[in-house]
Parts: structure tokens; C-alpha cells; sequence
């Protein structure tokens, strides 16, 4: 396999849901024609505002079903026509009433693959997701595509490194995180930026496997909340290095990876072979056990 070159994009979000998805398309173009992005990354539910700032039940209208999903199928139509794979960020109705955080999962021919939903939920102020989403019904999934096995997790999935681990195991050649995150309202004080690279580039070494977050950009208001999301999207290589990045204005970053030589090297590190899956019992506890 030549070189796979990944784009993370990085854009904010405004109360107009057709000029962000407008957007959004004009950058994937940028990021596909001018660039050469072959996979593209968008932020986490980048078509409106971050609505879970506040809990209202106003913003259960904003969710769409994946099936018949005019959206979805108009981003299918622009991967195929620029033969990238894109992780499709939205809000999942489903046809059991239940409401999730989603990813609609597209190849570079523009077929849909399926669809992910989000396996960690958080609940804190500004992030009241647990009000709006239940929790994903499958593990962290991994996708054959054009380009190589793409493993897909939804920004707070990205904190926890037994999720990066099994979309490993599962053959996993990239791992990509749709992200929104930004200031705490409960202190705005704390700086979560540090720690929230600094994991994802952990992930990335000890799984020997480039790793790429999409963040947005902006302030955002909703109720008597206001919080400033601080992008930083980047890419890391499979040892943990940045090699793109963004700082906090709106673009593309932009990094390529030799897969085949990438699989070679995990091989010679045996972090899978080495595991000890019989002492690991107490990962499958909640701490309440």
C-alpha cells in the first residue's frame, strides 16, 4: 500500500446548521483536491452549536435517523466524488426511539459502512451528554476501508485507553477521534488541552499506531453557559509524535503514513503478543464492585 495521507479538520460551529454543513463540505474539498486527504476527520457533532452545554429537551428535534439521512447520504455523494473515507458526525435517532451520539462511517466509494455510537458518555457541567445520548450498544468498532482499518472513537472515548486498545486488537491501522472540547465551566481556571493530547499520544505509542483528533473552534453560549472550544486538532505518528497540528483558529492539518512498514513495526514491538489478558480481571469491574 502507498502512503495514506490523513486530514483533520478543524472549523467552528454557528446556530445556522446549512452554512456549517456548507462549510464543512468547502473544506473537505480544500482538504481532498489541494492537500491530498484520503481520510478526512470532521469535529464531533459539527453541524450545530454544542447543545449539550445546557439540558433542555429542545435539542431532541436537531436528531436524525441514520437510515434515509439526507445528510449522511449528501457527505456519502462528496467521498465518493473525491474517493475519500470519512468518519460522518451526528445525532442519532434511532428507530427505537433511542437518541445517540453517532458516527456514519463512509468509504471512499461513498458507501456508508455502518455506524457507530458513542461508547462513553459524560455528564459534567457544559458537557450534559448523558441527558441526550445513551450509551453505544457495540465496543469500539473497527472498518475496512480503501485505505486501510480505521478505528473510530467519539471524543470522551478518547480518554480511555482499553477503547483504543480493543479497536487494536481488532486490527485497527488508524485511529480517528471526532472531538468537541473545550473550556470547564466549573473551573474556568483548568486547562484540559495537556491532558487531553497527552493521552491520545499515549495511545498512539503504546499501540504503535498513528492516532488523529478533529476538534472545534469557538465560543459557544447556550442558557447561561458560555464555553470557548480550543481546536489543537493534531495527528500523531505511531510513536507518540505530533506531526500536524492546528492551533486555534480554523484549517486542515494534514500528515501520511506508510501502513504496510507501520503493521511491520507493531509486529516487532509484540505490545499484543506480550499482553497478559489473565491478570487484566479487574478491568472488567466498575468501581462500585
Amino acid at each position: 500500500m502507498a502512503e495514506t495521507t490523513i486530514a483533520v479538520i478543524q472549523m467552528a460551529s454557528e446556530s445556522d446548521e446549512a452554512k456549517n454543513l456548507d462549510r464543512a463540505e468547502s473544506l473537505i474539498r480544500e482538504a481532498a483536491v489541494e492537500e491530498g486527504a484520503q481520510v478526512v476527520v470532521l469535529p464531533e457533532l459539527f453541524s450545530t452549536p454544542y447543545f449539550c452545554q445546557e439540558e433542555s429537551s429542545e435539542h431532541f428535534r436537531l436528531a436524525r435517523p441514520a437510515s434515509g439521512n439526507l445528510f449522511i447520504e449528501r457527505f456519502a455523494r462528496l467521498a465518493g466524488q473525491h474517493r475519500v473515507v470519512m468518519p460522518f458526525s451526528f445525532f442519532e435517532k434511532s428507530e427505537s426511539g433511542e437518541y445517540f451520539n453517532s458516527v456514519a462511517v463512509i468509504d471512499a466509494d461513498g458507501t456508508v459502512l455502518g455506524v457507530y455510537r458513542k461508547s462513553h458518555i459524560p455528564h459534567n457541567p457544559g458537557y450534559f451528554e448523558k441527558r441526550y445520548f445513551t450509551p453505544g450498544d457495540k465496543p469500539p468498532q473497527v472498518w475496512g476501508t480503501r485505505y486501510g482499518r480505521i478505528g473510530i472513537g467519539i471524543c470522551w472515548d478518547q480518554w480511555f485507553p482499553e477503547a483504543a486498545r480493543l479497536m487494536v486488537l481488532a486490527g485497527a491501522d488508524l485511529l480517528l477521534y471526532p472531538s468537541t472540547i473545550g473550556t470547564e465551566p466549573a473551573d474556568p481556571d483548568y486547562d484540559s488541552f495537556p491532558a487531553w493530547r497527552h493521552t491520545m499520544q499515549g495511545h498512539a505509542a503504546a499501540n504503535v499506531i498513528p492516532v488523529a483528533a478533529a476538534n472545534r473552534i469557538g465560543v459557544e453560549a447556550a442558557g447561561t453557559t458560555r464555553m470557548t472550544f480550543y481546536g489543537r486538532s493534531f495527528i500523531s505518528d505511531q510513536q507518540g509524535s505530533v506531526v500536524a497540528s492546528l492551533n486555534d483558529a480554523e484549517g486542515i492539518a494534514v500528515a501520511s503514513f506508510d501502513l504496510d512498514a507501520i503493521r511491520t513495526q507493531r509486529s516487532g514491538w509484540n505490545v499484543l503478543r506480550d499482553r497478559r489478558p489473565d491478570l487484566y480481571g479487574p478491568l472488567t469491574k466498575s468501581i462500585e464492585d
